[in-house]
């Protein structure tokens, strides 16, 4: 790995953990919080691209299984990735994969209206299908309020996605983050 490949994700899960500073906000209906730290998973896909930005998700992952306190409100340990929210943190690890995908697709016609749809379906709907389905098998939930649960998080994840779209776009033109390929 180059040393500009490092930097970058160091830098990208240096943002993930200070993101996971944020406090999240409990539900009561469903065991799993409202965070901020999913915008920076979308950040890591859209700037650095599957390879870089699923390592930088790995590593916050990974941190987290040793037990740091890295997750949002600081949460930390095995428990936290096989409890409630465990299907949603695996959405995270294939959020950056998901996200290329979706955008090499779009390659021919980089319209900035489809791109962010694509990143809205990668970051937003794939992760609450995951952690629902997940939700199921963990909680002993059924499959249909788990995922009528999740419609509460549709909206504000859908400004993150906005937020996190603009970012990367604005970021984009930093020699740091330049699109190569990885």
């Amino acid at each position: 790995m180059k040393t500009k490949d490092l930097t970058t994700v160091a830098l990208m899960t240096a943002v993930l953990l200070i993101l996971g500073v944020i406090p999240g906000i409990p539900l009561g209906f469903i065991p799993v919080p409202i965070v901020l730290q999913n915008t920076g998973v979308l950040l890591a896909g859209l700037l650095l691209g599957p390879k870089r930005g699923t390592l930088s998700v790995l590593l916050l992952l990974l941190l987290a299984a040793v037990g740091l306190p890295v997750l949002s409100g600081g949460r930390g340990g095995l428990p936290v990735l096989i409890g409630p929210t465990g299907g949603y943190l695996l959405g995270w690890l294939l959020t950056p994969l998901l996200i290329h995908l979706g955008l090499t697709l779009l390659k021919k016609q980089p319209r900035p209206a489809l791109q962010l749809l694509i990143c809205w379906l990668a970051g937003v709907l794939c992760v609450d299908l995951i952690g629902s389905l997940w939700l199921t098998i963990q909680s002993n939930m059924p499959l249909v309020p788990a995922l009528l649960s999740n419609l509460v998080f549709i909206p504000g994840d859908t400004l993150k996605v906005i937020l996190a779209f603009t970012m990367a776009k604005s970021l984009q033109a930093h020699s740091l983050f330049r699109k190569t390929s990885n």
